[in-house]
């Protein structure tokens, strides 16, 4: 073991901790180990220079990955494959004859009424798998005991399991993404797809930048405001809320809004800060770092960022998405098949296992979906 004398160093900090010498620049290069891939072979004991050092403890960097996305995954089914979604339409009003009833004459209650009813199907599913071979054998040979292989072996399969959640992670918000792009194209009102900013601007004659609004706590304000506002607004049966034109109503049981971290932690530090949390707050959220990406600084235009081809084959780059409320029905992952399957190599004694996941990712645009934005749209190219 590599063994260096640091007192001068451990007296210098000591006067610097109890304010006798300003703070100055260190070298720590002798203090810190920051670890090799493979051990130099002058790792011997300091006695007779010959007994080679052994590893004391194994740390197995064995840390379950949760994820963070928004919930929106539904219950699966074991037997066929397509999801059926069937609505009715709502019904239109006759004239009642019961109060202009007249003598001698016939009332017809033998004619037929049809309901209307639309039916729609979803059968698209997406898989992949992660193969991982293993070995027992080959391996015990690096390890003092079976307690320390099994420790090797679970810290693969977490690494499996962190690298699925991962990419479910991704597919969820890419089905988010996809109704967000869809929404985008779709809206030329500018009810379902909401430039906040422009709004703010125009109402209040500011000129605010992108940047600029989610730290000014008047235009948090307002946006909160707006959100609350259709919060309120789908729980009223409407034909503006959907792409589709159906008469949807969301009950706040059923609706879902997702903010853009970046926009719900500025609400709490520039607004909650100074007038209180029960004056001014945001409708029941989750939140995500970004929709995308985080781009290589985590910076605003990057994480409030989406660049897709959607479903229908339109292009939507638009930054600047603060967040989006949506109906429970609107979008969601269903029928997930997670499972592995082994396969044994008698001749060179491994076993490899395919980790496997099947799952269907679905947007209904005939459902309620609202996006917030500020800045400039950028849809269609």
């Amino acid at each position: 073991m590599k063994a260096t004398q640091i007192y001068d160093i451990v007296n210098a900090t000591t006067e610097e901790v109890l304010g006798r010498t300003e703070v100055v620049n260190e070298d720590l290069s002798n203090i810190v180990d920051v670890g090799e891939e493979i051990i130099n072979t002058d790792n011997v004991d300091n006695y007779v220079r010959k007994l080679v050092n052994h590893i004391g403890k194994v740390i197995f960097v064995n840390r379950r990955y949760e994820g963070g996305v928004p919930s929106v995954v539904m219950d699966g089914w074991e037997f066929g494959s397509i999801l059926e979604k069937v609505s009715a339409d709502l019904p239109q009003a006759t004239e009642s004859d019961t109060w202009k009833l007249e003598h001698g004459k016939s009332y017809d209650d033998d004619i037929f009424y049809q309901p209307s009813v639309s039916v729609k199907f979803f059968n698209s599913k997406v898989t992949f798998e992660i193969p991982m071979s293993f070995t027992e054998k080959q391996v015990k040979e690096s390890f003092s005991n079976q307690n320390q292989l099994n420790g090797f072996l679970s810290m693969l399969t977490t690494a499996i399991e962190n690298s699925m959640t991962v990419k479910l992670d991704n597919l969820i918000m890419r089905t988010i993404n996809n109704m967000t792009g869809e929404t985008i194209a779709g809206d030329t009102t500018g009810v379902r797809a909401v430039n906040l900013l422009e709004k703010y601007n125009t109402e209040y004659d500011e000129k605010l930048t992108p940047e600029m609004a989610i730290k000014t706590p008047d235009f948090i304000r307002y946006a909160s405001y707006i959100l609350g506002l259709y919060s309120d607004r789908i729980t009223r049966i409407s034909t503006l809320f959907n792409e589709g034109g159906k008469e949807r109503f969301t009950p706040a049981s059923d609706r879902h809004v997702v903010l853009l971290s970046d926009f719900a932690k500025s609400s709490d530090v520039y607004l909650k800060a100074d007038v209180g949390s029960d004056l001014i707050s945001l409708p029941e959220h989750e939140t995500v770092p970004y929709w995308q990406g985080s781009g290589t600084e985590y910076d605003f235009d990057s994480v409030s960022k989406i660049d897709v081809v959607t479903s229908s084959g339109e292009t939507v780059k638009q930054t600047g998405i603060l967040g989006v409320m949506f109906d429970r029905n609107a979008l969601g992952v269903a029928n997930l098949d997670r499972r592995v399957t082994t396969n044994y190599n008698a001749s060179a004694e491994f076993y490899t296992n395919f980790y496997k996941f099947d799952a269907g990712y679905f947007n209904d645009l005939n459902e309620n979906f609202i996006v917030f934005y500020v800045g400039e749209v950028v849809a269609g190219e």
